[in-house]
């Protein structure tokens, strides 16, 4: 193999101690066992390369987090320079430590004013499952111990662990493990399967009104929040219409329902925003936060909590019964900290919202606007949606929808790209400082793969 570098065993021994061990994510494992997983050996930038040493463009940022692509020196620099210092320490037993407390300071510099604590963890999944604690301790302190229930929308995804997945609403994981009381679900916004003959404005509207419905049937002193993503990541790239976001946050208002926004895909630049509220124009009270915050290099995760909720929690709130061995963690703190200095200091976010994120979604709809596979484009920033669709006119989706964007994502492979297939869309959110080449490289290889697919559907 000419690599450049040398893998230590057989791509088969890798894949047989693999089969013996693991349990991989939402897949099939004895299908898997049989056909043997990719075994990926080395990054760089935004490759990827295995131990047979084919070279991929991974136009997912790994699962929508490398947002300074693979091999940054910085970042493992930071990590090297805090493990010599100071490994680990935790924030029980009254204490702290600099590269949280200096992580912190960053980060809130780049929130919006209204914000002002933050509540580490390791993961988003962990990040929404502190989300229902503390939604529920605030409204204990404020002397309504009955607001408990958190309202979710169907297919939006929140992690998966057992609360974190009851909150999301994939009924597949909820077979799996069960729900957990007080929880509940509104349809999600997702107009070109579902909004019929109403224009997307009106369809965005009654989907937020569904959430004004709910609230009334539960009871409004019985629902503490409602949990969204600011556009559905793993339900497929979703964005809802412009009419959505601002009844849903006037619903929340009237209502007294805190509003909780899961960043976890969307923040740390991807939208070309820092955070993907900003960019749709609402003021959440929560943030969960996870990936983009370390490009992944390290596990943290975290739920930013507005002022007012901070306050009545500080002031009010006494002890707050909740703690992981591993939140704040300084060597993931100090990573986060690098991460996010480099985001800010090489204006990456910036170069996303006004060069790469333009020509991006100007490439998608040249090449993609009249493909007869294609039926709509969605996304914004550095992340982008492709429908397939059988019928244009009447918006008919495929029967086989899932079998043939999972084809196509087979074929992504093939031709040296990582696209992600979700439902009867396929998706890419490539690493933010992906270059005007990589993303042509990107867009063509992501042709050839829609166009193979397209063969199969009798569509070409």
């Amino acid at each position: 193999m000419n690599l450049p570098f040398e893998p230590q065993r057989q791509t088969q021994d890798y894949q047989a101690s693999d089969a013996a061990h693991h349990i991989h994510a939402f897949v099939d494992q004895k299908a898997l066992n049989t056909e043997g997983p990719r075994v990926m050996v080395r990054g760089e930038g935004l490759y990827l390369w295995d131990s047979e040493g084919k070279r991929y463009l991974d136009g997912m940022s790994g699962l929508w987090c490398t947002q300074l692509g693979y091999g940054r020196k910085d970042l493992t620099a930071a990590a090297a320079a805090q493990m010599d210092q100071l490994a680990y320490y935790n924030m029980f037993f009254h204490t702290t430590h600099p590269a949280v407390i200096e992580l912190s300071e960053l980060l809130f510099s780049l929130l919006p004013g209204h914000y002002s604590h933050v509540i580490y963890t390791n993961s988003g999944s962990e990040a929404n499952e502190v989300l229902i604690r503390t939604v529920r301790r605030y409204w204990q302190v404020l002397g309504k111990p009955q607001k408990k229930i958190m309202i979710g929308r169907w297919n939006g995804y929140h992690g998966s662990t057992l609360a974190a997945s009851a909150l999301g609403g994939m009924k597949f994981m909820h077979e799996m493990g069960g729900l957990i009381p007080d929880v509940a679900h509104i349809d999600e916004p997702y107009w070109y399967a579902q909004g019929g003959d109403l224009t997307p404005a009106e369809f965005g509207r009654r989907c937020a009104l569904q959430l004004e419905e709910k609230i009334l049937e539960l009871g409004a002193q019985n629902v503490a929040g409602f949990i969204a993503e600011p556009f559905q990541g793993a339900g497929g790239m979703i964005f809802p219409p412009e009419s959505y976001w601002p009844e849903i946050q006037r619903i929340c208002r009237q209502y007294d329902v805190l509003l909780c926004a899961d960043e976890v895909i969307g923040g740390f630049g991807r939208t070309g925003e820092w955070f993907a509220h900003q960019h749709f124009g609402f003021e959440p009270d929560t943030l969960s936060i996870a990936k983009g915050l370390t490009s992944g290099y390290l596990p943290m995760g975290g739920l930013v909590l507005s002022k007012r909720m901070a306050e009545a929690l500080v002031e009010r709130g006494g002890v707050f019964a909740h703690g992981l061995t591993y939140s704040g963690h300084p060597v993931a703190a100090a990573v986060a900290l690098a991460n996010l200095k480099a985001l800010r200091d090489e204006g990456i976010v910036r170069q996303v919202k006004d060069d790469t994120g333009p020509y991006l979604h100007k490439l998608l709809h040249e090449v993609f606007g009249n493909h007869p596979l294609i039926g709509e484009i969605q996304g914004t920033g550095l992340l982008a949606a492709l429908q397939f669709v059988e019928d244009k006119g009447t918006r008919k989706r495929f029967a086989n929808e899932n079998d043939l964007a999972w084809q196509c994502r087979t074929f992504g492979f093939e031709e040296g790209v990582i696209i992600r297939s979700t439902l009867g869309r396929m998706i890419m959110a490539p690493a933010l400082v992906a270059s005007r080449a990589e993303l042509d490289e990107l867009v063509d290889k992501t042709r050839i793969a829609v166009d193979r697919t397209a063969r199969i559907a009798g569509k070409l």
